[in-house]
């Protein structure tokens, strides 16, 4: 790759080191806009005429992404990665469900009249939107930036994306086999979109996954349950579990999103799952953010399960205690920079570590 990250062979090594549980990664959620000249002269697209635009006209979103990654700073080990991201959890989009684009994000809406089957049609236009946007994407890219997997998301989320989350609830109780057979077929049709996506956007055998700052010489991929805050560790082990430590064998390299107190209560299931990578932390909204020493003790017990961990929304005044607390081994810190100069204060204290 010829790409706009000048230090790219360097936070390749960093990366590398974090999947194997023994480096440190800076990097931030998303991007911010670098100080002086950009990267590359890119004219501004026009201004999209509606969010329908704005998020599912292939050519457009292409040519917006590569104009803003050619004025955002790559410093400490931001990822150089287009975020074509389709709403969280748009496989189920590409099931069934449709899509609402809106000012901050992508919704899924459920499709309250769906009877299946579970199946890819190739005809589906949002199908036909994610392969269409990422080969845009790709061929705008020229090797400059790597063009971000879409945040698919799996198991129980997209069947309550797809069939909405009371019916899958009710499911667990009611028709608990025939919940299994269609988690299946779920995770069957997640590696076949996972691995077309993988041909169209990898460079060599790398690639990169929009969310979490996510890179890998291989297949890589965020893992969540964001329903499991609602079921019983017993139901998790039955209807999440087996399907997560599927898609763990068959990706190399795996991040499980632990999303929100609630969900804490499964952490020692996922722990289990020994091809797992490892693990990110997202309190939720009005809890402590990534950074709080109140969370130390949460990441020590991923660190020492053998499991790598990224805190995220970590405040730059908060870099050092973490890294003082919890060490430098393994971990990969999301920070809330704003503005490249809290980039350089973080750097400064992250060379004491390395």
């Amino acid at each position: 790759m010829n790409t706009w990250k000048e230090n790219w062979e360097e936070s390749k090594k960093h990366y590398l080191d974090w999947w194997n549980h023994k480096g440190l990664v800076i990097s931030m959620w998303e991007h911010l806009e670098k100080e002086g000249a950009p990267h590359e002269p890119v004219k501004a697209p026009e201004k999209a005429k509606d969010w329908n635009q704005f998020w599912f006209d292939p050519a457009w979103r292409a040519r917006n992404l590569h104009y803003q990654l050619s004025g955002s700073s790559l410093k400490a080990d931001i990822l150089p990665v287009a975020n074509t991201h389709l709403g969280p959890g748009s496989l189920a989009a590409c099931l069934g469900a449709d899509l609402k684009g809106g000012e901050d994000t992508i919704w899924i809406k459920h499709n309250p009249d769906f009877k299946g089957p579970i199946k890819l049609d190739e005809a589906n236009q949002w199908w036909q939107l994610h392969l269409n946007l990422l080969r845009e994407c790709k061929k705008r890219s020229g090797g400059k930036y790597f063009v971000g997997c879409p945040d698919l998301i799996e198991g129980l989320d997209t069947l309550a994306g797809l069939r909405g989350t009371d019916q899958v609830l009710m499911d667990m109780i009611l028709q608990p086999e025939m919940l299994e057979q269609q988690l299946q077929q779920v995770n069957n049709l997640y590696f076949e979109v996972f691995d077309r996506i993988y041909e169209i956007i990898r460079e060599g055998d790398e690639m990169a996954f929009c969310y979490f700052s996510l890179w890998a010489p291989g297949k890589v991929s965020k893992l969540q349950s964001d329903i499991s805050g609602m079921i019983s560790e017993d139901d998790f082990r039955r209807f999440a579990l087996p399907y997560l430590r599927e898609q763990c064998q068959k990706i190399e390299y795996t991040l499980y999103h632990l999303d929100g107190v609630d969900a804490i209560r499964h952490l020692d299931a996922v722990l289990e799952i020994e091809e797992l990578n490892a693990v990110q932390w997202t309190p939720g909204v009005g809890e402590p953010q990534g950074g709080d020493p109140c969370w130390y003790s949460l990441y020590e017990k991923i660190l020492d399960k053998g499991k790598s961990v990224m805190p995220c929304w970590v405040e730059p005044e908060e870099l050092e205690p973490l890294l003082d607390h919890i060490g430098a081994e393994g971990v990969h810190i999301l920070v809330h920079f704003r503005s490249e100069k809290d980039i350089d204060k973080a750097l400064k204290i992250t060379d004491k570590y390395r």
